[in-house]
């Protein structure tokens, strides 16, 4: 059982939530202090436990016809785990949930709220805005920036129009990551009655779109100023890992798993270099 919860929440991908909160909170106060940790620790596994879980629930008629699930990219819980994964999800964040709220503030309680109900409200009725393309990967991307946002809110940051523009980047990086991720599930996805934002566009028209979102974010990333503009390039390596599946059918879209395994070696790649990047702003403060 405790095996199964962990495989659901994803563990390659824990890094992705935690990361972004720890960054923007430490950058923000220069210290490290309880709320860093709790916050750190909950966005590490209760909060993937909670969004990858609800959606492994929910997402189970289609991801028996899906030949990616039961791995590293998604667990296949049998339908007497789904119960126990609702309850396992809301037991073991509601104690990070509250502390949260107790060390924070009205300010920091309302994004708490919104990355939360994004959680939710993308695999469960009935907004299940996964099956409402385009909302879904704005949904998905609200995951990853919103732990970024509330780190920057509960350490009362500074809002700068540099500020504004790498979070942007951030929000477009996301929404293409989600948008190539549902390429490679076109076939299952409309097996299963599943709309998303690659069903409705198409296996190569979503690659370009997600293509053009990662150039967009790059460019945002020029505006941040100094070490951030340097994180501008890292935009090449996902734009070559897409750019083989720019033109492929809705037929052959389960061949752009291979671009999506690039995709995750990428994502460390490119996040020790932004860890350096962090690292080097925290030093020249």
């Amino acid at each position: 059982m405790i095996g199964r919860l962990v495989a659901s929440s994803r563990p390659l991908s824990w890094i992705n939530t935690a990361f972004p909160f720890a960054a923007a909170y430490v950058i923000a106060t220069g210290r490290i202090d309880v709320a860093l940790v709790v916050g750190t620790v909950f966005f590490l596994v209760p909060y993937n436990l909670a969004m990858y879980g609800i959606n492994d629930v929910f997402d189970y008629p289609s991801d028996l016809r899906n030949p990616r699930k039961g791995g590293v990219e998604g667990a296949l819980l049998a339908p007497e785990l789904h119960r126990p994964t609702l309850v396992a999800s809301a037991v073991v964040c509601a104690p990070f949930v509250i502390a949260l709220v107790v060390l924070g503030s009205w300010p920091s309680w309302i994004v708490l709220a919104v990355s939360l109900a994004a959680v939710v409200a993308y695999s469960a009725p009935p907004l299940r805005t996964k099956e409402r393309p385009f909302l879904d990967s704005m949904t998905s991307s609200t995951h990853f920036v919103s732990p970024a946002v509330y780190g920057l809110v509960l350490a009362g940051a500074t809002w700068t129009p540099q500020l504004v523009a790498l979070l942007a980047a951030f929000f477009l990086w996301g929404m293409a990551s989600h948008a190539f991720g549902a390429v490679q599930d076109v076939v299952p996805d409309r097996e299963g009655g599943i709309a998303s934002i690659a069903t409705v566009l198409g296996a190569a028209r979503t690659t370009r779109l997600a293509i053009g979102l990662w150039i967009g974010a790059g460019a945002l990333m020029l505006l941040t100023g100094w070490p951030g503009v340097v994180a501008a390039v890292l935009a090449v390596p996902y734009v070559i890992a897409a750019w083989p599946y720019r033109s492929v059918s809705d037929a052959d879209s389960g061949r752009a798993n291979g671009g999506w395994r690039w995709f995750l070696g990428i994502n460390y790649a490119c996040g020790f270099v932004v860890t350096m990047l962090c690292i080097a702003y925290a030093l020249t403060r």
